[in-house]
C-alpha cells in the first residue's frame, strides 16, 4: 500500500517560501497568480494491507515526525 502525505502551512502562517516564488513568478511576467503556498509531499511504501491500520500508523508518523502540527496541516491518501 502507498500512503501519500501532503503537508502544508496552516492558514494564517506566513509562507516566506511561497512569497519568494510568487515574487519570482511576477518578475517573470506571470501576472495571473494571486498567491502561492509551498508545501511538501511524502510518499511512503507500506507493508500494511489493512487501510484502517495503515491510516492510524501514518497519522501517528505525521503527528510525531513528518509534520509540525503547531504550524502545519497534513492530509493522507492511501492507494
Amino acid at each position: 500500500m502507498t500512503a501519500i502525505v501532503n503537508v502544508s502551512l496552516k492558514t494564517g502562517v506566513l509562507d516566506s517560501q511561497g512569497k519568494a516564488v510568487h515574487h519570482a513568478l511576477d518578475s517573470l511576467n506571470f501576472k495571473g497568480v494571486n498567491d502561492v503556498r509551498v508545501g511538501k509531499q511524502i510518499v511512503l511504501q507500506l507493508t500494511e494491507t489493512d487501510k484502517d491500520k495503515a491510516m492510524a500508523e501514518v497519522t501517528k508518523m505525521c503527528e510525531e515526525i513528518l509534520a509540525n502540527t503547531v504550524i502545519e496541516d497534513f492530509k493522507i491518501e492511501l492507494i
